[in-house]
C-alpha cells in the first residue's frame, strides 16, 4: 500500500509538471509589441529601446494583433496584413501592405524590408518569459527568431 501511495504521488507530480499550459493568443492580441531582439544564424541583434527613444526611433519595429490583422510600424512605414493562427501555435501571415515613405534614417542593425520579410514568413508564435517570439525564415532559408516585448523602456 505504501508503494502504491508513493507511485500515485509521483504520477500526480509528473502530471502537474508535464501539464504546462500552452500560451493563449488572447495574451498576445490587443497589445503593442516592440522588437527587442532578432536571432539570425546564431547571432543576436539587440535593440535598446531606451537608445532608440532618445534618438527619435521609439516607435519603429512594432507589432499589433487584432482579430483579423497584424499591424504596426517598420522603419518608418506603417504596415498591415491578414493573419491566421492555429491551436499548435502556428502562424500564417498574408502579404504585407505598407505605406511608401522613404526613410530619412534607418537603424543599421535591421532594414525595414528584412523586418517585413521575417514577419511575413513567420511560422510559429510563442510567449517565453513574457516576451512574444515569432519563428520565421530569412530569404536564404536560415532560421530567424523575432523577440518582442511589451515593457521596453526602463524608468
Amino acid at each position: 500500500m505504501k508503494n502504491f501511495f508513493h507511485f500515485s504521488a509521483a504520477l500526480v507530480i509528473l502530471g502537474l509538471i508535464s501539464c504546462k499550459s500552452a500560451p493563449k493568443f488572447s495574451d498576445v492580441s490587443g497589445k503593442e509589441w516592440k522588437l527587442i531582439e532578432v536571432q539570425l544564424s546564431g547571432k543576436s541583434i539587440g535593440f535598446d529601446r531606451n537608445t532608440l527613444n532618445s534618438e527619435g526611433f521609439g516607435d519603429i519595429f512594432t507589432l499589433n494583433f487584432d482579430a483579423e490583422r497584424i499591424s504596426g510600424t517598420g522603419a518608418p512605414n506603417k504596415y498591415s496584413a491578414p493573419y491566421t493562427v492555429e491551436k499548435d501555435l502556428s502562424l500564417k501571415v498574408s502579404p504585407i501592405a505598407g505605406t511608401l515613405m522613404a526613410p530619412l534614417r534607418q537603424p543599421e542593425k535591421l532594414k525595414e524590408h528584412d523586418f517585413f520579410t521575417y514577419l511575413q514568413d513567420a511560422e510559429k508564435w510563442n510567449l517565453v518569459g513574457g516576451n512574444l517570439q515569432l519563428a520565421s525564415k530569412a530569404e536564404d532559408g536560415s532560421d530567424v527568431t523575432l523577440i518582442f516585448s511589451l515593457d521596453t523602456v526602463k524608468k
